[in-house]
């Protein structure tokens, strides 16, 4: 797949360092010469340097010939003008541009092929907020993803002493829940477990179900816990684009309270928010946290510009007794910081905004896909075409489906309903099915699976 990726910065180099591999061709464009050197330093690709609207730098980018457009630069305006010009001038198929600011999204028929061409919005603002909200309703979870809209969750949660499942086998733990673990990562390293693998403290679980069997599964996990109450009051530490739309998101449901330094930003906040208390200062500033009863907030989410204003912020937070922190970095590299720190839960805007397009980057009918493990792993939800003869999976029970190594089907959602996965479950035209790949490089045999042959019609 030819691939032209406009703007360099973090978003664009996480985004072409998760692209990488033998079956992409990498095109990457910025105005700045360093960021585009650096790039060429790391990975297999080429670079433009340029203005990412121009269509002269676009050609030479090698539009014509490209399959996809992914428009990340910090501008709104010149990702849906690049989008515009891919469209009119070159006739790229597919165009994915960042949008940040929610002005544009207010008008519905913007984005269109007859006027904005943009095949897929990514608004990191609203896709943080979502993430942040399904932590607020699973917060054991280290993570929480969703298939066919809903109604299949896979959530990931670690296993300490404390929690039921350590030291007993997996066909033993919950035997009246209709789920599936179809991955455990211990040290490091990952396994597709059976019902004899025996669960330590440690593992790292990842568990397929309908939202029932999920909602059974953390009222078993919450149980063990000391903290496991209910989240009603939650601090905010940011007041920039994302700390208010996660204030407006739950401002209605939670007893909000957000911290911004800026007294401007602070300003426009108190002014656009309703039902949250809006406080100017900062978030290291112990005798605030304290006077805001710090110890009695259920969560606490770090959200500045700075991730180390986040980190130390959460940490302190933590500190002082809440019961939850959260803390956004831009960097995977800092996950190990943060256990350090006490802090619960990293928030990275790259991985969650490439989850958002993986489906539109993967060969065959993949309708929907999620990085997961800190993008080692994915979770891809594939949609089966074809017959017995053009597939190799249609009218096949999943015993006799050759996967590869770290690969695991958790389950098949056929209509409303979500079969889990059993070794006599048959797959059938149509069904949507939930794969989990634990190893990166095995994706493209996944690919290449779940694909019809070339004369089927």
């Amino acid at each position: 797949m030819k691939i032209i990726i406009l703007g360099a910065g973090q978003f664009g180099t996480s985004l072409a360092a998760s692209l990488i591999s033998e079956t992409n061709d990498i095109n990457v464009v910025d105005l700045n010469a360093a960021k585009l050197d650096t790039l060429q330093e790391r990975y297999d690709l080429r670079t433009v340097r340029g203005n990412a609207s121009h269509p002269s730098v676009l050609d030479r980018a090698g539009a014509s010939t490209a399959d996809m457009m992914i428009a990340v630069t910090n501008s709104d305006e010149t990702n849906m003008l690049a989008c515009q010009i891919g469209y009119t001038l070159f006739h790229i198929s597919t165009k994915i541009a960042r949008v940040r600011s929610s002005e544009y999204f207010s008008y519905k028929n913007l984005f269109a092929q007859e006027a904005l061409p943009v095949d897929l919005l990514i608004s990191p603002e609203s896709l943080v907020a979502e993430y942040v909200e399904r932590i607020i309703a699973f917060p054991e979870a280290q993570q929480i993803v969703g298939f066919a809209g809903g109604r299949a969750q896979m959530v990931s949660l670690r296993c300490t002493t404390a929690y039921g499942p350590v030291g007993r086998k997996l066909s033993s733990w919950l035997p009246d829940v209709d789920y599936r673990c179809t991955a455990i990562f211990r040290n490091k390293e990952s396994m597709v477990p059976n019902g004899d693998t025996v669960i330590q403290a440690g593992d790292e679980m990842f568990l397929l179900g309908d939202p029932q069997a999920m909602r059974q599964i953390r009222a078993e996990f919450s149980e063990a816990q000391q903290n496991s109450r209910s989240i009603r009051r939650i601090v905010l530490a940011g007041g920039g684009n994302i700390g208010k739309r996660l204030a407006s998101h739950l401002g209605n449901d939670y007893h909000v309270k957000l911290i911004e330094i800026n007294p401007e930003q602070a300003r426009q906040a108190s002014e656009e928010l309703n039902n949250v208390i809006v406080l100017q200062g900062s978030a290291t500033d112990r005798e605030l946290l304290i006077n805001e009863n710090i110890d009695q907030t259920d969560l606490f989410c770090a959200v500045t510009e700075s991730e180390e204003t986040n980190l130390v912020t959460a940490m302190l937070a933590k500190e002082l007794g809440a019961t939850r922190t959260i803390a956004l970095v831009n960097s995977p590299a800092f996950a190990e910081i943060a256990n350090r720190l006490h802090i619960d839960k990293l928030i990275i805007p790259t991985q969650i905004s490439i989850s958002a397009m993986l489906g539109y980057l993967h060969r065959g009918d993949v309708a929907v896909a999620h990085f997961l493990h800190g993008g080692t792993a994915e979770a891809l939800e594939a949609v089966i075409h074809g017959d017995h003869d053009s597939s190799r999976v249609v009218g096949r029970t999943l015993a006799e489906i050759e996967l590869p190594k770290h690969t695991s089907i958790g389950a098949i959602v056929r209509g409303q309903n979500v079969l889990i996965a059993h070794h006599d479950l048959q797959i059938q035209t149509g069904d949507h099915v939930i794969v989990l790949v634990s190893d990166k490089h095995e994706i493209p045999a996944v690919e290449s699976l779940f694909r019809v042959a070339a004369t089927y019609i």
